[in-house]
């Protein structure tokens, strides 16, 4: 008996707290969309009692559109739909009301400016009697049967517009259907992130009805009048431009680079012999050294780090590069990649590690990192060159430009990635900072820090022919040489002696992070 009544019990409170909690749903729901209630309380649990897409048909969506989804906050959904709908409208436009001759006639314009040219000389051939007046009569003849061409075209084209209206009308319907049917669920999606999230704005906002109603019509409109009449109005032909305002861009750049190479001269100086000394390190190693010194390093070191296959690998291509005579101009591009990737691992882990758990500063230098990646090599090199002159160290700057920014980000993403967990347990058994830091942070972002040296390496050996523009010699020099004289066999081999020492260098760093 007493058990009886306890499943009573637990049955009136599991009924009581299942009502709460739709009474509660229904509230939300009710906060939510403001605007016709128990309409959207009725599709909104239609769609949620099945985990497949429900259709359901919205009215208003349908005939607002764009408008709608965009009151709603709902703006991934009204710019295709604004896209497709201003399709729509303008082939209505132009099927019902557009010029669709303006094409033709300004073709048969600029024909008859050059007929009215031959008629004048064929008139001169004839008073002249001139041997040339059949010439001028076939082409008289030639430039009134194109112009008669294009008149047919015209009308032929004129004739469609109704047809051009009618796929207009049928494209703008579909939309308006599928609007119509998709409206609920994406606005039933919004709700479900509403719930989590409160400062997802809700309801219909009147500023939102007005932004989207303007929006629409600016969009709709312009392109409507301009598929139209084309050419009527020349401002939404071409953007109205100014060349004052470019020439003042170029003066005040120029003398903001000037500014910089007259004060920091001594500091460029400095840079350049920096670079100078690494660099002339590497390349006395590299191209100084016996041939089977480097030969035999490099194949020890590649069995070392990833086994007697890739040691055997190596050997092969470091032997095609030797006997098709890119030896030295490969240890030179080495030399070259050696000292930009190292200056940019040197520069760029500590970087890293200072940014890593510090956001603002990271967030300050994200754009600059941005800007170093997107920005074309060939842009760059022109501030490099105004600061360094050409020559390698132009060269490795500009390397150090596009392949320094992995190193970074990499570092970053992998000492974020630690478990706070483990960095939690270390700090209960008494880890010190520099502990943590040392044995913790860093050994599980090794993987992580490896990547990003691998990708600064590809990323430097892939400049190795734009760098050769500025000075650098090597492979580039071998590869730049090909594409001016149409060299294919030489640009070629060239080509696969840079693929072999990125894939050498590529097995080295891979097999020391595996």
């Amino acid at each position: 008996m007493t058990e009886t009544v306890q499943t009573q019990l637990d049955d009136a409170i599991d009924f009581k707290v299942a009502e709460k909690f739709a009474e509660e749903r229904l509230d939300n729901i009710r906060t939510f969309v403001q605007t016709n209630p128990d309409y959207y309380i009725k599709q909104f649990d239609k769609i949620g009692g099945s985990s497949r897409f429900t259709p359901t048909f919205n009215a208003s969506a349908g005939i607002l559109g764009p408008i709608w989804f965009g009151a709603r906050g709902l703006w991934m959904w009204a710019l295709p739909f604004l896209i497709i709908e201003t399709l729509g409208y303008v082939q209505i436009a132009r099927g019902l009301i557009g010029d669709l001759a303006a094409d033709a006639r300004a073709r048969i314009e600029s024909i008859e400016g050059t007929l009215e040219l031959r008629r004048q000389q064929l008139a001169s051939a004839i008073e002249s009697q001139s041997d040339k007046v059949d010439v001028y009569k076939r082409t008289v003849k030639s430039l009134e049967d194109s112009i008669d061409g294009i008149r047919l075209e015209a009308q032929e084209i004129a004739d469609q517009g109704i047809w051009i209206a009618l796929t207009g009308l049928i494209i703008l319907i579909a939309v308006k259907f599928a609007q119509s049917v998709i409206a609920n669920s994406a606005l039933e999606a919004r709700f479900s992130d509403w719930l989590s999230d409160r400062s997802i704005r809700s309801g219909v906002s009147l500023r939102q009805v007005i932004l989207s109603t303007l929006f629409m019509a600016v969009i709709v409109g312009t392109a409507m009048y301009h598929y139209s009449f084309p050419g009527q109005l020349e401002t939404l032909a071409e953007f109205p431009t100014d060349p004052d305002i470019r020439l003042t861009g170029i003066v005040w750049v120029e003398a903001f680079f000037t500014f910089c190479v007259t004060q920091g001269e001594a500091l460029f100086d400095f840079i350049t012999y920096g670079i100078r000394l690494i660099l002339d390190a590497l390349e006395l190693v590299f191209v100084s050294t016996p041939w089977i010194v480097i030969f035999s390093f490099i194949v020890l070191l590649t069995w070392l780090t990833a086994g007697i296959r890739t040691a055997i690998y190596s050997g092969a291509f470091l032997a095609y590069m030797g006997l098709l005579g890119f030896w030295d101009k490969a240890m030179t591009t080495l030399a070259l990649l050696g000292t930009a990737a190292c200056l940019s691992i040197v520069i760029g882990i500590p970087l890293g590690m200072f940014s890593a758990r510090r956001p603002r500063f990271y967030a300050f230098i994200q754009p600059i990192m941005d800007f170093m990646q997107t920005m074309p090599a060939f842009v760059f090199m022109i501030p490099v060159i105004a600061f360094f002159g050409t020559g390698k160290p132009a060269a490795v700057v500009t390397t150090m430009i596009f392949g320094g920014t992995p190193v970074v980000r990499l570092t970053v993403l992998g000492l974020r990635g630690v478990p706070e967990s483990v960095r939690e347990a270390a700090i209960s058994f008494g880890a010190s900072k520099f502990y943590l830091f040392t044995r913790v942070d860093l050994p599980l972002a090794a993987p992580s820090i490896r990547a990003g040296i691998n990708q600064t390496i590809m990323l430097s050996l892939a400049m190795v022919v734009v760098a050769s523009l500025i000075g650098a010699k090597g492979l580039g020099e071998d590869v730049l040489e090909a594409l001016q004289y149409a060299n294919v066999g030489q640009g070629i081999l060239a080509g696969f002696s840079i693929l072999f020492c990125a894939m050498i260098l590529d097995r080295l760093v891979q097999g020391a992070r595996k």
